[in-house]
């Protein structure tokens, strides 16, 4: 009997060692034969790229303007490639625009720039003021932008109003609705299950946990969101009515300016934005191709001549960005994305991940400076203090710090700049919220419900503390003492570094949040500017005439080196028609909004519970 066993288990690892083997062998056929495609593509002369003599240079931006892109795991991207998948939730590099733009703008055969930015989802106030510049200087060339779109949201239309002609599809879309936040409010759903909450913070203002403990928004936060919201929207229009040469009072306050206006127009929205001057001509597709066909001439296909974004980048972008050795540098190292503990992916703060890049750029021998450029509401108390002691690190061995914000820069995002030897942010920058938190939810009632309790007997008053049982009055006591003391230590920090008196931040901390025009004012920022100057302010302190500039950020492995350049070689024909609808179902986009709002807290690993997060900050 035991024989047969041993013969059967013989026989059965045999057969599975075959099958194994098998696999192996059809996976890395399969693996190969898509490698080979790709390389016999690469070197195909039919996909080389070529910029036409005569060309307009076709900036259809697809996916949201960010600062440092998430990372995509090459594998997953390669069998998106591979099956003609789309891409969830594309990303467009902010650099990388600027650099086409900027080249562009030199390139003797690129005679225009079109504005087909119907797939860029979202960009935010302070990277489309960034883009929109560099469209001015190449304006200033002599060359023409030309902005054509089926519909302009509030971001695509910012940019496009830079443009020399905006052209409107006669059956179009284009209303300017401004600026909001609202959020959904869970406390009388959390007090329907039984959820019992538990919330410490310390501010008036501090906003962030207001949903988890009640139905609407205090007149606390409304008073502060308002008043950020309003230099936004005070900055888009100005900007606007310049662009367009008309007054302010041309934007719709109201419902009923609007109906008026649509009146004349007996509903027609295009031609409700042409008569009051948000566009200049209402133009098919087919009209747009054949006005660009006389700027610039024919293409492939019957339509402009014409490169797109994509195909012009990999024309002016090196594979591998060549470094001087011998040059002396500025480093940038980009903290975007929510603070979390540990290591973490580009695209998300980590405490040590960042940390670890301030310190290659503190032992590199060539960086003389470095720029902190942040993008972050916030997130973990201790990690946006482990990245902050690097920053001081780097100032102890006499390589200044200047932190360069981006589109917010609050919370935690505020946490890592203040000790910076200066701080720069754009006049629309999100700042501030200098407030703590902590927060968290036990399900001792909700289990009762069903029938389900927790006892049992411990060493301390201490022992057992988790989420089935009530939270004792010592303990929320201890909790409360943690924050309040971390709260001290955030306006003490604040105080130190900006030569205020504990006092005066105080004032304008409390969790409130500020634009960078009125943080400036305030004495939170220094400077108002862009990450250029914010290089050129490092090297000024660091006493540098001649320098370059060096982005610290995570490297790649070969292998993903190598991937990523096959899928680049990948490229898509997108002409000045094609439309993609990203859009959803308004029940879907409530259960993604829903989950989106816990996902936001439930991501969040902080080791001792306490946030310096500005949930408020994102406009909706």
């Amino acid at each position: 009997m035991i024989d047969r066993r041993s013969k059967l288990k013989k026989i059965g690892s045999a057969i599975f060692g075959v099958i194994n083997t098998s696999r192996k062998v059809i996976v890395n056929l399969f693996f190969f034969t898509i490698l080979l495609i790709f390389i016999m593509a690469l070197s195909s002369d039919e996909n080389e790229i070529v910029v036409p003599e005569k060309a307009a240079l076709l900036l259809n931006l697809n996916g949201e303007v960010v600062e440092q892109m998430r990372e995509v795991d090459p594998m997953d991207a390669f069998m998106r490639e591979a099956l003609d998948q789309k891409q969830e939730n594309p990303e467009v590099l902010l650099s990388d625009v600027i650099e086409v733009i900027e080249h562009a703008k030199h390139d003797d055969r690129i005679q225009a720039i079109v504005l087909k930015l119907n797939n860029m989802t979202r960009s935010g106030l302070t990277k489309s003021k960034i883009i929109a510049q560099k469209l001015e200087e190449f304006k200033e060339t002599g060359k023409s932008v030309i902005a054509y779109g089926s519909q302009y949201t509030q971001d695509q239309y910012y940019i496009a109003s830079h443009a020399n002609n905006v052209w409107l599809d006669p059956d179009g879309w284009f209303l300017l609705d401004g600026y909001g936040r609202y959020q959904m409010y869970f406390k009388s759903a959390l007090d329907k299950l039984n959820i019992s909450q538990h919330i410490f913070r310390v501010g008036t203002y501090k906003s962030a946990v207001e949903p988890y403990m009640r139905d609407d928004m205090s007149e606390e936060a409304k008073e502060a969101n308002i008043a950020w919201l309003n230099d936004l929207w005070d900055v888009y229009k100005l900007d606007v009515s310049k662009n367009r040469e008309f007054e302010v009072s041309n934007f719709d306050e109201s419902t009923d300016q609007l109906l008026s206006k649509l009146k004349n127009t007996d509903g027609d929205i295009a031609k409700y934005a042409l008569d009051n001057g948000w566009v200049d001509e209402l133009l098919t597709s087919q009209q747009v191709n054949s006005r660009l066909i006389e700027l610039v001439g024919k293409g492939e296909k019957e339509f402009f001549s014409h490169i797109s974004y994509k195909k012009y980048l990999k024309t002016v972008k090196p594979i591998i960005p060549i470094v001087n050795p011998n040059s002396d540098k500025v480093a940038v190292v980009v903290a975007k994305g929510p603070i979390l503990n540990g290591y973490q992916k580009p695209g998300t703060i980590g405490g040590q991940s960042t940390a670890k890049l301030l310190r290659k750029a503190r032992q590199d021998d060539s960086v003389k400076a470095v720029v902190l450029r942040v993008d972050s509401p916030g997130g973990s108390a201790y990690a946006s203090e482990v990245i902050r002691r690097e920053v001081e690190l780097l100032k102890a061995e006499g390589k200044p710090v200047v932190a360069s914000m981006g589109t917010y820069a609050a919370s935690g995002g505020y946490w890592i700049s203040a000790s910076a030897d200066k701080i720069y942010a754009a006049p629309t920058t999100i700042t501030g919220s200098i407030g703590i938190f902590g927060f968290f939810m036990t399900f001792e009632n909700t289990l009762k419900e069903i029938g389900v309790s927790t006892d049992g007997v411990g060493t301390t008053e201490l022992a057992g503390f988790g989420i089935t049982r009530p939270l004792s009055d010592g303990i929320a006591d201890i909790i409360q003492m943690s924050i309040d003391k971390g709260y001290k230590n955030f306006i003490s920090l604040v105080a130190t570094s900006r030569n205020m008196s504990v006092e005066d931040v105080d004032k304008v901390a409390q969790g409130r949040v500020w634009s960078g025009a009125k943080a400036k004012d305030l004495g939170l920022v220094d400077e108002l500017g862009d990450l250029d100057n914010a290089v050129s302010a490092a090297a000024e302190l660091a006493g540098l005439d001649n320098f370059d500039t060096l982005l610290v950020e995570k490297e790649l492995s070969p292998t993903d080196k190598f991937m990523r350049e096959l899928l680049g070689s990948a490229s898509t024909y997108l002409p000045v028609t094609e439309t993609v609808s990203n859009s959803v179902g308004p029940m879907e986009s409530l259960m993604l909004q829903l989950k989106n709002e816990f996902k936001s807290i439930d991501k969040f690993n902080d080791p001792n519970g306490m946030y310096l997060y500005c949930l408020t900050c994102e406009i909706k």
